[in-house]
């Protein structure tokens, strides 16, 4: 058994609310919406360092991994491990392989603390409180969620009914409410005794797999199915896919926390928001004078009670109130403020358009283990990149079959092999990859190596790659 608490967070989330800044290949979570630091980075500060908890086990899928492991070694946050989920199946079979694993490496007495990666929590002496109370109730065997005092009448969150009091320690759960209409959160809000379901839970791994076995044993079946069938990759761990895939798709409110009756509450009152819409990020930033909160390169004129944040062009706003400008290098959203939520309508239009389809999925600039390229300019049988290399760090040795490459040295240095011959480049030097040729690109300085690629050819998909060698598992 460990003394330690063992922050179990979930990362794989595909949010797209927060559009056009959140996109399936780097949502929310790993986005600095509330200052330098991602919600994800954030949200492993308030477990490091402590001592009471282990490193944190992160709960993703597969297309995140790079950013999981770049993002905690920012921090320099060691971890337990990183699970990549092989189908999106909700939080409770997730939930059930993390306290599988959990169970598996430290012991089934292990108390779990399950976090949401993409929510803005307030760290503060009641929280730590809270922490204490729920950590009382998870070694006496009860399953812990956090209630939060609302403080309005929202329709966008789930609830628990409970005779709980700030600061009074768990309290056994009557009941839970799906997201009620505006009429019933207000009847709620006014009768009192209700709390929003924040997402955040407590308990021990043990215990919740044996209420799993009891109240959900496909789900609980699939998840130690698809641990024990598990293969490590790099610093990964790959649940087994077709064992995964036999879950039902289902949360772990319904399949565990409605019907056990070990479920307990404790409700709290620090800072919180889910930071769903661009509303909730306005609600949570420091505003200026006239209400406004800015990010980026923003001028504003007789403008108030308005959000407007960009990430590359500069953005000049004249005379409008209740007003959301959202910039990125590739699309921009304008809309009410108080109507943001009605993004999320937009994005299903944008998805099934076949020429905007994209802009929901990726960014402009992709990510990668390495570093990251962003598109510049293309045309019939050309394209222009910007690539980034991160000190030390080296792409896979590849090859084309489709189009050439010339390579322009812009910033740092540069060891280019073509055909197993290497060349070192510095800043304002160039190089010609024929078609067909094996070559890697590495980054043998202290600094970010920066270059401009042109490409040309019959055909330039990012799917024309041919990986040799690859020190990050992808050949």
């Amino acid at each position: 058994m460990s003394d330690l608490i063992v922050p179990v967070i979930l990362a794989g989330g595909q949010g797209t609310r927060l559009w056009p800044m959140s996109r399936a290949a780097r949502p929310k979570q790993f986005l600095p919406l509330t200052g330098a630091l991602s919600l994800f980075q954030q949200t492993l500060q308030r477990v490091a360092g402590a001592s009471q908890y282990a490193p944190a086990l992160i709960m993703t899928n597969a297309e995140y991994r790079f950013i999981v492991a770049e993002q905690a070694a920012e921090l320099g946050a060691p971890l337990s491990g990183i699970l990549l989920e092989p189908v999106a199946r909700n939080t409770a079979v997730a939930i059930a392989a993390a306290a599988a694993f959990v169970s598996a490496r430290f012991g089934a007495d292990t108390i779990m603390l399950v976090l949401p990666s993409d929510h803005d929590v307030s760290v503060d002496s009641s929280y730590h409180e809270a922490v204490q109370h729920a950590t009382r109730a998870a070694r006496a065997g009860d399953l812990v969620a956090f209630g939060l005092l609302p403080t309005h009448a929202e329709t966008g969150f789930g609830y628990i009914k409970a005779q709980a009091e700030l600061g009074g320690g768990a309290s056994p759960i009557e009941r839970f409410v799906e997201k009620p209409d505006r009429q019933r959160a207000e009847q709620m809000l006014a009768e009192g005794g209700y709390f929003w379901n924040s997402g955040m839970f407590m308990f021990g791994a043990g215990v919740f797999l044996h209420e799993g076995e009891i109240l959900a044993p496909e789900t609980l079946a699939a998840a130690k199915a698809a641990v024990s069938q598990s293969t490590t990759d790099l610093d990964f761990v790959r649940l087994d896919a077709a064992a995964f895939a036999t879950a039902p798709d289902i949360s772990v409110d319904y399949a565990i926390f409605e019907k056990t009756s070990h479920a307990v509450v404790v409700a709290v009152n620090f800072g919180w928001s889910d930071l769903g819409s661009w509303d909730a990020v306005w609600k949570t930033s420091s505003k200026d004078a006239s209400s406004n909160v800015s990010q980026g390169k923003v001028t504003l004129s007789n403008v108030s009670n308005s959000l407007i944040v960009s990430d590359h062009a500069h953005i000049a706003v004249e005379g409008l109130d209740d007003i959301a400008v959202i910039a990125t290098d590739d699309a921009v959203y304008v809309g009410k403020l108080s109507e943001a939520q009605k993004v999320g309508a937009m994005v299903k239009v944008l998805r099934a358009g076949k020429d905007t389809s994209g802009l929901t999925e990726i960014h402009r600039t992709a990510y990668r283990p390495w570093g990251g390229y962003s598109s510049v300019l293309s045309g019939d049988r050309f394209q222009v990149k910007r690539l980034f290399v991160k000190p030390g760090k080296k792409l896979s040795l590849q090859k084309h079959h489709h189009r050439a490459e010339h390579w322009i040295v812009v910033r740092g240095t540069a060891d280019v092999t073509i055909d197993g011959t290497m060349t070192t480049l510095s800043e304002n030097q160039s190089i010609y990859l024929p078609l067909g040729c094996a070559h890697r690109l590495a980054n043998p300085g202290k600094i970010e190596l920066e270059l401009i690629e042109v490409q040309t050819g019959s055909y330039l998909g990012e799917d024309d790659i041919i990986r040799i060698e690859d020190e990050f598992g992808r050949a």
